[in-house]
């Protein structure tokens, strides 16, 4: 049996019965239930179409995470090149400059990778682009900072030889004195005082009491220590790099051939030994074979007004004792 329902009358001002069938109580159901569905896709369509799917919208949010972290990672990289590139600016234009090294060229710092494509398998990712490019500059600044770091291991090798050099370099004076007036004769022309003939003078003599310490001028092996003609009694010591020393006309020696000294070390004595008119040191340095100025070795001993003043006395010295 169909059920009542009641419908408003307005011209009797009452509710009337209405019998509904079962078939339209049928339709009624299913219209709503239609209707239902189509605002149930409706509305799941405009929520997978502007907002998607909790997945899709997690993705999404790593997407971007992921690509915010790239760009930090771009911003590091970056700074990090302003700093290896300072670096190689130092390395290039001030150490490699005190060591008269030359700078690494710039195709060496800056080659690429040659060969096969190193970022085929990265040229399918979404968002390859920047993947691609932060590899290539992660690979960039790897190579830059490897060859920095072997550049950085050849200017310690070449400090620890700076260090050795400047050891080894004739630095001080030979003989402890007080007052210049030791200096009997400098470098240069100068009369001899046997023949009173002009000859070239290879050194400086330096006055002094038989038995006086002499000195190493610098860290040396001891090449010869014997009577040589002319210079009696001598010690030669070799510096490496090319410099060697020569004390002449000694008393007395106190290093044997082969033996390592110091700067500062007493190797011998000042005596009379050889063609000598009178006791003093005879001191050469050589480079090279090439006999040099001793005068200008001894910057390690004389502040600038005591080498002034060595520098004109010893020019004002006429006559040599050898």
């Amino acid at each position: 049996m169909a059920k009542v329902k009641y419908r408003f009358n307005p011209e009797s001002i009452s509710y009337e019965e209405v019998e509904v069938s079962l078939k339209t109580r049928a339709l009624d159901f299913l219209k709503h239930v239609a209707s239902s569905l189509v605002l149930a896709v409706i509305i799941v369509v405009v929520l997978f179409f502007y907002f998607g799917s909790p997945k899709e919208r997690s993705l999404i949010r790593e997407n971007q995470e992921l690509l915010s972290h790239y760009e930090r990672l771009n911003n590091e990289f970056n700074k990090m090149q302003v700093v290896l590139s300072d670096l190689e600016q130092r390395d290039d234009n001030i150490y490699r400059v005190i060591f008269e090294a030359e700078p690494i060229h710039n195709n060496i710092r800056k080659a690429g990778f040659g060969g096969v494509n190193r970022y085929e398998d990265l040229e399918n990712l979404k968002n390859s682009d920047l993947v691609i490019e932060t590899s290539k500059k992660l690979d960039q600044l790897s190579k830059s900072i490897y060859v920095q770091t072997k550049s950085y291991d050849e200017v310690e090798v070449m400090v620890k030889n700076k260090f050795k050099l400047l050891a080894a370099i004739p630095a001080i004076m030979p003989i402890a004195i007080k007052d210049f007036n030791r200096i009997s004769a400098g470098y240069g022309w100068r009369v001899h005082p046997i023949y009173k003939t002009r000859k070239f003078h290879d050194g400086m003599d330096f006055t002094g009491k038989v038995g006086t310490p002499l000195y190493a001028t610098g860290d040396a092996v001891v090449k010869s220590v014997g009577i040589i003609k002319g210079y009696g009694k001598t010690v030669v010591l070799d510096h490496g790099y090319g410099y060697t020393t020569l004390y002449a006309h000694l008393n007395g020696y106190n290093v044997k051939r082969g033996q390592k000294v110091r700067r500062g070390e007493v190797i011998a004595f000042l005596g009379n030994s050889g063609k000598s008119t009178g006791p003093h040191l005879h001191y050469e340095v050589r480079k090279l074979g090439k006999t040099l100025n001793p005068i200008n070795y001894y910057f390690n001993d004389l502040t600038a007004d005591e080498y002034d003043s060595m520098v004109a006395f010893a020019a004002n010295t006429g006559q040599t004792m050898d």
